[in-house]
């Protein structure tokens, strides 16, 4: 009997096992969104047509839309850092410090800036839409800082960063990650990525989400004073 139940078991393993692999995965490149948030399109998604990996993860931020731009527009390993983990990426030389303040220096892009992920590995801002959205493209930006010629790179990527007023003064953002594959092995290198990216993401999203709820909870007594005066 137990000669039949153990291969049968070890059978039986097989496709749980891949099902929770499968599963982790979908939740790693979903953390925290909504079905309608991955489905729906957002700005950026018109760079890369076909994707071969998508990400989509959110957060709710209990402070206005105003108060958590500052801290999204000044994202980039020589300006606000990324509110991640520093150790981890500075030990690949990527020589960040995420700010704990705004800084007003750091809160103007324009399309075509470069964000810096490494001293030489740099995003390219497609887009930039004041305290709405913000779209890093990397294809462009990565072969002219890293010397490489265009076409060569592994992968095309696109970082949107949507902020959406939410009930009760506070915000959605919702952060989406777009690859596409430029050689037939890219999946190989964009997989690690992208689970890399995966636990630095939700640390970021959490460091955005504190460091604007601290700077909101700050303001408030102003607020209430200014209402006050005014009635």
């Amino acid at each position: 009997m137990r000669r039949v139940v153990a291969p049968v078991a070890g059978a039986a393993a097989i496709p749980v096992a891949l099902m929770t692999v499968v599963t982790l995965r979908w939740s790693a490149l979903h953390w925290g969104a909504t079905t309608e948030e991955c489905r729906e399109q957002l700005p950026g998604d018109d760079l890369i047509s076909d994707p071969g990996l998508v990400a989509t993860r959110a957060i709710t931020i209990h402070a206005p839309p105003e108060q958590v731009w500052p801290w999204v527009v000044q994202l980039g390993a020589d300006r606000g850092g990324f509110y991640s983990y520093d150790r981890l990426e500075n030990l690949a030389g990527c020589g960040v410090r995420s700010a704990d303040t705004v800084v007003e220096e750091w809160q103007h892009l324009d399309v075509g800036d470069l964000v810096h992920l490494h001293p030489k590995v740099a995003l390219s801002v497609a887009s930039v839409d004041p305290v709405r959205s913000l779209v890093l493209h990397a294809g462009p930006a990565m072969a002219g800082t890293g010397g490489a010629p265009p076409g060569s790179l592994p992968y095309d990527f696109t970082w949107s960063f949507v902020l959406r007023r939410h009930p009760h003064r506070a915000t959605r953002l919702v952060v989406r990650e777009r690859f596409a594959y430029t050689h037939p092995w890219s999946f190989l290198l964009v997989e690690p990525v992208a689970a890399a990216s995966s636990a630095m993401s939700r640390q970021m999203l959490h460091g955005i989400r504190d460091r604007s709820e601290r700077a909101f909870a700050v303001t408030i007594p102003d607020l209430i004073l200014r209402q006050g005066a005014l009635r």
